[in-house]
């Protein structure tokens, strides 16, 4: 039986913003998605729907009219999709004339339908969309995945660390990275094949997503025995006991002689003159250092980064 992967993302959940400038238009179609289960939203102009936005971070799909007061619809679609890059977007409007499928196509919507509409031919282009969102999120998960342990890759890594650290500078909360190390690996590979090694490896990937904050915490493979953990909103004392948890569950689970070393260290903007990511390489800088302090005083332990207690 094919393994099932264990799920690192929250399921995306379907929220949807429709805009109109008519009322009734709004009404119907909100009434009609939430029948069908979906978060709905409603604005009656392109400038409260980009207000929208701003005030609720995102929404998946956007039903919007063209002809609107204040901001059309072609320069609402253009804006979101220009600060919103992910978000799918359906065009509705009666004056069929004024604009063509390729000028709505062109600023960015996914699909157009005309006034009136048939409630069901909305709801096909919806789950056309639907659809298409789900493939995009496989294959991107292909992309972003280790293939051996499950858990995020190096490649995600390096993208995700300065989102992580600029949301918690933005927002003013504590991050850790944490650098894992396996102690003895290449001992361990040695004796025991690479087979054995790479079920060693999958072991600790797991032991990393059981404990720690599943959908806030992001467990990474840096690359061949080397992992790394991303912990936000806490403490370094939390940070400390989560790297601790990892490796006194690790070391129960007998893959002697083999032990894990730690590396803890928190973010800081110290170069507030620099670009940001400067900050942050100093933070995979600093983690690293602690984790071949820990390895230099014999392994076994975790070292926080001194600049971080």
């Amino acid at each position: 039986m094919e393994k099932k992967p264990f799920l690192l993302h929250r399921p995306e959940e379907q929220r949807f913003l429709v805009v109109d400038d008519e009322l009734f238009i709004v009404e119907l179609i909100k009434d009609y998605l939430e029948t069908l289960g979906f978060s709905c939203e409603t604005a009656y102009n392109g400038k409260e729907a980009l207000e929208k936005f701003i005030a609720n971070g995102h929404f998946t799909i956007v039903i919007t009219d063209i002809c609107m007061p204040e901001m059309d619809g072609l320069e609402l679609i253009k804006a979101i999709k220009k600060d919103w890059p992910d978000t799918d977007i359906i065009a509705i409007t009666a004056y069929t004339k004024n604009y063509k499928y390729t000028d709505v196509i062109r600023a960015g919507a996914n699909d157009f339908i005309n006034k009136p509409f048939d409630l069901d031919e909305l709801q096909a282009k919806i789950n056309r969309i639907l659809r298409e969102r789900e493939l995009r999120e496989r294959l991107r998960a292909l992309t972003i995945h280790d293939p051996l342990t499950d858990i995020y890759n190096r490649r995600y890594f390096e993208e995700k660390i300065e989102e992580e650290c600029y949301r918690a500078w933005r927002q003013k909360y504590e991050i850790h990275l944490v650098m894992l190390d396996v102690d003895h690996f290449k001992e361990y590979n040695d004796h025991y094949g690479h087979q054995a090694g790479d079920r060693l490896l999958q072991k600790l990937a797991e032991i990393m997503i059981h404990s720690t904050r599943r959908f806030v915490d992001l467990p990474f493979r840096y690359g061949g025995d080397e992992f790394a953990l991303l912990i936000p909103q806490c403490d370094i004392s939390k940070a400390k006991q989560a790297a601790e948890r990892i490796r006194h569950r690790f070391l129960g689970c007998h893959f002697d002689p083999t032990t894990i070393s730690a590396g803890v260290a928190r973010f800081k903007r110290s170069h507030p003159d620099k670009v940001f990511r400067v900050d942050v390489d100093d933070l995979i800088r600093r983690a690293d250092e602690a984790l071949y302090e820990a390895k230099r005083q014999g392994g076994n332990r975790v070292f926080i980064d001194p600049e971080s207690g």
